[in-house]
């Protein structure tokens, strides 16, 4: 069977986005949230992504943007602060059971 995206042009994601485009077609924000919105429901419908390391770039710009951390910070700086982090708990049995998945 054929499966279909179906839009509800009434929904206040859908509506808000469509006011944001009108305002400013170039706003690059309003494009990232769109391609997440269909990736999620690609991704919630079973299908796999063409490239998922284009839509983890995605939703690092929008957390960035949410948490209103400036997006021409040189990525070296936000890496350095990663240094002084310790691992995970548990980093390495899940790394290990990532592979079984495999």
């Amino acid at each position: 069977a054929k499966k279909h995206l179906e839009i509800n042009p009434d929904h206040a994601i859908v509506e808000n986005l469509r006011k944001r485009a009108e305002a400013d077609k170039n706003d690059k924000s309003v494009k990232d949230l769109v391609m997440l919105l269909f990736e999620t429901s690609l991704l919630s419908s079973g299908f796999s992504l063409e490239d998922p390391m284009v839509h983890a770039q995605r939703i690092h710009r929008m957390i960035k943007l949410g948490l209103g951390i400036d997006e021409d910070e040189p990525e070296g700086a936000e890496a350095a602060d990663d240094t002084d982090m310790p691992p995970l708990e548990g980093d390495a049995e899940d790394a290990s059971r990532m592979e079984e998945v495999d």
